[in-house]
Order: structure tokens, then sequence, then C-alpha cells
């Protein structure tokens, strides 16, 4: 092709100027691939392929005839990548079954709102006589209820009303269980961690109801790209046989990719410019040149920093237009707001939007040219579903932002280590005690307990139930458990993601309007008294946090300076499982109970980030059991001066790096784990680090650490080792979460310390 007939791509503006200021630290490029089609199978109803050819589909692509025949014949999972088609490999067959049987029922779960009414509106398309698909959710009016349950033979759901609206209710759905057909578990990677644990055993708890109603549902799983999708099928079923499909037969875009580094600013102190900043400037760049553009950050609060700072842009640049048609996406919106900004996001009005993990999920929201990720995401998986979201014009870029946290830039030293990293597996344990023994009692609430429901429940159900006998919440008869107030309602106090079902409302007292909710759990850290907090782009200052009323009552702010709460954390060893020596430490592993306090918060100044002052809080403690390794360090290991006066700090410091580095070696991410480090630890009597799953009950994060110990030392040694700062930065030991506001410190002593456990290895 000639130079003159090159496609001049609509951000080859904004790569040649971060190669010029060196802040594009790594550029490739994946080129496209093409598709695999077979004819629409002959089997298949006449009605549905009709109806396929409606909606302009003339072929499949190979993988969804492959999960059409494999779902026919029993439990199938499908992992192929963004954008493939995942959703017509379980619509097929349960159309298929719907139209041979006209009894059948169908339930849809999806882990958001958001996806199930993407579902609804895709199955509406088909425009099939037979079809009767209906949304159940939380947002569904009481009055349409008693319907959907009566009519619709396909219903979409999450987990969570499955769990406290749907299974605790079972013999108003008898009709509905006993002709139930398919069970399709979408995005089921989604279910890792605490929330999968959770959602496995309401899986289970479904199976158990729908064969008392005589039922054994058929489940079709699909998922994004894990190491280990049959486990997690598994794990999540409790089915042993599965089938697994996952050659992509779809065609995938050419895709740029673009590691983008934010300037060093003082290389000393190791401070960057701002990963916000830079995302906001590449966002309302690449919309401005024409680009339809996703750009994803886990807080919610970094979206709506994010989307301000591309507003104000984008209006500098004369594009007041465009600063009209930019969007948050995010939780804690009114079921009005999500709607909306879906609706928006399909019809195309809407040229960007900034949203957090909620859309890197499957929900069709058009076209897209660019997607930018900005700091790590916690798994490659989740980064390249992300990815995956730009490109579907035939090009795509695709950006990572590298915020000063330790791992984003150890990838940046590594890009290539990064890039080749394969996928995580999936972490989940259904019969973690804390998780199993609440659903033992939810299961109980739904029909007594017996031997028969230990193929479901799993062989530990016994020994779980009997100690929820000794606890006074159940009771034995001949055999069978059941509640001992049968008129409880177990399954509303059992929360299935890390979340608390109880919630704050958050009221701008100038309009009277209630803007969203809160779960309590965040609730101490984000909405206190005099806390900034940033909603739908606007920013408002809490007035008055009220406890008794679960009320967060704010007015709208405009001051220069943003709140950063300060917190003690206390962890008292409740349980050892398993301990061994190594690198001249004794290592536990075990579970801890961790004591949270709120004690205050700095306002800090949003120029220089400086701090101007702090006030005290006066808000009650939180605590919760998880697991955790820990580790005691011994006058041998410390040396004759035990570093002095920075122990302490060389503790500390030592208890970040490690933490930021675990994610390495654990689908997770550093907001999901917490750690503790002591000179003096009550129970141990010696120096101490605590390193524990954030979440109550634990999944094994941790477990991973212990298991690696070695590695996790020599992975953060080698983050510490490799940083140019001088004392300490970001990007090596400091972390974003740290409750003592990163107070004391030392990066000498750290280093020091681990450099004699590896040298005693």
């Amino acid at each position: 092709m000639a130079a003159t007939d090159e496609i001049v791509e609509p951000w080859e503006a904004l790569l040649a100027r971060g190669r010029a200021d060196e802040r594009l630290v790594h550029e490739s490029v994946v080129p496209p691939r093409a598709g695999r089609a077979v004819p629409i199978p002959g089997e298949l109803h006449h009605e549905v392929r009709d109806a396929l050819k409606r909606v302009g589909i003339a072929a499949l692509h190979t993988h969804q005839e492959q999960a059409l025949y494999a779902a026919i014949d029993g439990p199938t999972i499908v992992t192929t990548g963004t954008a493939s088609g995942k959703s017509l490999c379980f619509n097929l067959p349960t159309l298929q079954m719907l139209h041979v049987d006209p009894r059948a029922r169908a339930l849809y779960l999806y882990p958001t709102k958001a996806l199930a009414q993407d579902q609804v509106r895709a199955l509406a398309a088909l425009r099939l006589p037979r079809l009767r698909p209906a949304i159940y959710d939380g947002d569904t009016p009481q009055t349409e209820r008693r319907a959907i349950r009566r009519t619709a033979n396909v219903v979409l759901t999450n987990p969570d009303m499955l769990h406290v609206g749907i299974l605790p209710n079972h013999a108003a759905w008898g009709d509905f269980l006993a002709n139930l057909a398919v069970v399709v578990v979408d995005e089921a990677h989604v279910y890792r961690g605490v929330f999968g644990s959770h959602v496995a055993n309401v899986l289970r708890r479904l199976r158990r109801i729908a064969a008392a109603y005589g039922t054994e549902p058929r489940f079709l799983l699909a998922s994004a790209t894990v190491a280990n999708p049959l486990e997690l099928a598994q794990r999540l079923t409790g089915l042993e046989q599965i089938t697994l499909v996952d050659e992509d037969g779809a065609p995938s875009a050419q895709r740029t990719i673009a590691m983008w580094n934010p300037p060093l600013l003082d290389e000393t102190l190791g401070s960057r410019a701002s990963a916000l900043s830079e995302a906001a400037d590449l966002f309302a760049d690449l919309v401005a040149a024409g680009s339809r553009t996703i750009c994803f950050i886990k807080s919610r609060k970094a979206v709506e920093v994010i989307l301000r700072s591309a507003s104000a842009r984008l209006r500098q640049m004369d594009h007041p237009d465009l600063a009209e048609k930019i969007a948050p996406y995010r939780a804690g919106y009114t079921s009005f707001q999500r709607r909306e900004l879906e609706q928006r996001l399909m019809s195309g009005e809407l040229r960007g939007v900034v949203a957090t993990d909620a859309l890197e999920l499957g929900i069709d929201i058009g076209e897209l040219d660019a997607a930018i990720c900005v700091t790590f995401p916690g798994t490659v998986a989740s980064l390249r579903q992300m990815w995956g979201r730009a490109g579907r014009r035939g090009r795509g870029l695709a950006v990572y932002v590298a915020g000063e946290d330790a791992l984003d830039q150890f990838f940046c030293r590594h890009p290539d280590e990064f890039l080749e990293r394969p996928v995580e597996a999936a972490i989940l344990d259904h019969e973690s005690e804390q998780i199993h023994a609440a659903h033992l009692v939810c299961a109980a609430h739904e029909g007594p307990l017996s031997g028969a429901d230990a193929e479901v429940l799993g062989p530990r159900w016994r020994e779980h139930a009997e100690r929820l006998v000794s606890a006074g919440v159940l009771i034995e008869r001949r055999g069978r458990f059941q509640l001992r107030a049968p008129e409880e309602f177990p399954a509303a106090r059992v929360p299935l993601r890390s979340s608390s079902t109880d919630a704050f409302v958050l009221i701008d007292v100038e309009s009277g309007e209630m803007i969203g909710t809160m779960e309590a759990a965040r609730a101490f850290n984000t909405v206190h008294d005099g806390a900034v907090y940033l909603h739908m782009g606007r920013a408002f200052e809490v007035a008055q946090l009220d406890l008794h009323e679960r009320r967060a009552l704010m007015r709208p702010f405009d001051g220069d300076w943003f709140t950063q709460p300060r917190r003690e954390t206390m962890t008292a060893i409740e349980r050892l499982i398993e301990r061994r020596e190594t690198m001249g430490v004794r290592l536990s592993f075990g579970t801890v109970i961790v004591t949270d306090l709120v004690v205050g918060y700095q306002r800090k100044s949003l120029v220089d980030h400086e701090t101007i002052d702090f006030h005290a809080l006066d808000l009650p403690e939180t605590a919760f059991t998880t697991q955790a390794l820990w580790y005691e360090l011994d006058d041998a290991v410390l040396g004759p001066d035990a570093f002095s006066d920075r122990l302490l700090g060389a503790l500390h410091a030592a208890e970040h790096s490690q933490i930021a580095v675990l994610p390495l070696l654990a689908m997770c991410d550093r907001w999901d784990i917490g750690g503790l480090s002591t000179n003096a630890h009550p129970q141990t009597g010696r120096p101490t680090i605590f390193i524990y799953d954030g979440h109550p009950g634990g999944v094994g994060i941790t477990r991973q650490g212990f298991l690696r110990f070695e590695q996790l030392v020599g992975d953060a040694h080698r983050l510490i080792s490799e940083c140019r700062c001088k004392h300490g930065c970001p990007s090596c030991i400091q972390s974003p979460k740290c409750g003592n506001l990163n107070e004391p410190l030392s990066k000498g002593g750290a280093s020091a310390l681990m450099r004699r456990l590896l040298s005693e290895a």
C-alpha cells in the first residue's frame, strides 16, 4: 500500500506525543484474527432458526455450534474472548429446550442488574412467540412479581435475589421449580473469592430445592478466560462431569497495546504525575479525536475525578458539546440513573464513559474504538476483558495507564513479563467454615437437612451442622437438622458480597434528594463527618453521618481540598492451622480477628497534596474474622542492633511491599489484602508481621502467600531494590490504603531485613 493510502488512526498523534516525552514505555500490535463460521444446524427448531435470521445471524461461530451440542448433552462451560458471542452459546440450547418442551423453564443468573437488562433486550429482539422473558430483581415492582412467577419461562435475576428472594420463598415458585430445565450462570469468572464462595453455596441450595420439586436442571456457564475453567465450574455447581468449550471461533480486531507511565516529578521521592490526571487527558484527547472510548478504573471516587477533569479539558479544547457526551458509570446510582446511562451508551449518544469494572462485563454498549485501563485492575484476566472492549470496528487501541503503585511500576520496568503473564486461576472455597455454616442455616430454613444432602452440600455439612446445634442455631431431631426458631429469615442476614446488607442512604440536604446508597462497611471510611465525597461528577461535603437513621447528610462542595481517613487496626490470633520454619522465621497460617477503628481524617490540598489539618472522629469500631499468614522474627534475623530505631519502620515497609506483590501469586489485588506490623505483638511476644485476607472469612489469598512465602519475600525485595527512590515512595513501600497514612516507613530497614531472610533461605 502506498504511503498516501495508509490508514491514520485517530490516536496516532497521541501516541507520537507519548513516544516523544517517554510516557509511552511500551507499544505493540496484536494482529487481527479471522473467524471460523459454520451453518446454523438444521436440528435447531425452525422458529429459533427464523428468529436468528430476523436479527441478522446467518451463521454461527464454531464455538457456538460446539456449545449447542455440548449443552444438549450435559453441563457445559464456555470460555472464550470478549465479544465472541458467548450469549448465543447458552441462548441457543435454552431456546431449543423451551420449544421442544412448552412447560420448560429457564433461570439466568447475572452478577449485575445491568447485564440482566441487556440480555432481556437481546431476547426480546428475537420476537419468538413462545419466549416469555422477565427480570426478577430488587427493582421489579411488587405488583409484577406474582405474574412473573406464574407466566415467565425465562427468569433473569442475580445470585443475591436467588439467595434472599427466591429460595427462601420456594413454595411460591413451585410450578417454576418443578419445570426448571436450564440454569445459566453468565460471567462465571466474577464468582471468585468470598463472593464466589457464597454463590457456590447458593447454587447448591438451588440444586437441592429443585430436586425436592423433582427436577435436575442443566447448568450452562459462560466465562472470560481463566486458567482453571473446569475447576471453577465444578466448584461453583458441585457437579463433576462438565464439558469445556474453549476454542474461540470468533474474529478479533487488530489492537494496538500501549503502556503509559506518567512522568517522574521527583526522582529522590519517587513521585510521579497523577495517573488520574494522565488518564483524564488521554480520555478527553481520544474523544476529541473522534474515538468512542471507555475508561476503566476500580475506585468509584476515581471515576468521578477523571470525569470532572476530562470534562474541563474538553471545554478548554473548545469542545463544550463533547463535554456533555461523556458520563460516569459505577455502583451506587439509583436504578433510574443506571437505566438512563445504559440507554445513552447503547444508542451511541455518549462518546465516552468512565466506569468501574461494572462495565468490564459483557454489556452491549455498542462499538468502541479505544479502552483505557487506569492502574492494574487486580488480574490479567480483568485487564484483557477491559481491553477486549476496543476495536469492534476492525481496529482498536488498548491503553494501560500506570499509577505510582508498586505493582504498576514493577510492570512498567518489566512490560514483557506483564503482557505475557498467563491469566490467573479463580480461587473459591464453598466449604470455608464461616460461609458454609451461614448457608446451612439458610438451607435448613428452606427444608430440614438430612444425610441425603451430602451429595449436594458437601461432605462437611454434618460437621458444620453439629456446630450450629452446639451454638443453639439448629436443633437435631431423628437425624434431621432444622432451625431452632423456624420463624426467622436467615438469608437476609447473609450478604453474598464483601459489603454488608446494612446500607446508608446519601441525601443532598439542599435539594432533599436521595442521590445514592452506600454499604455500611464503607461508610465510616468514605462518608464520615467532614468527608469530601464525589457523586455523578459533583462534589459534596458530609455534614453528618447519622448512625441511628443510617443516612449521610451532605451539601454541595466547591473547596480546594480532599479528605483521607486515618485508621487504627489490631489483630488477634484466633486459631493456628499450620506452621513451618523457613528463612529464619516462624511462619504461621490460621484465622485472626481484625478490629478496625476510623479515628479521624486529614484534609489535603488538591494542588500539592500537602496536609492542611487533622480532625478527630468518634465512630464505633468494626471487627471481622479472616484468614492470615504471620511470621515472628527473632534476634538472629533482626541482628544485635535490631535496626535501632528503624525496627517498626522496617517491619511496616516490609509488610507493604509483600502485600504489593502478593497479587502476583493469587487472583486478587492489594485492596483484597490487609496487614499489620508490630515490634511486640501481645500474643507472639515478638516483632511480628501479619498479612490477612481483607474480607470476612477469607478465601485462601494469604494461603497462597503462606505456601509460596519464599517467592513472596524474593519478589518484595526485588521490588524495593529496583526502585530508584532514596527513602521510599508509592512505587515501592508506600501504600494508598495504609490506615496509618504511611508512617513510619524505612526503605533501608525493610531491604536489610528481607536481605537477611533471603540469606537464611
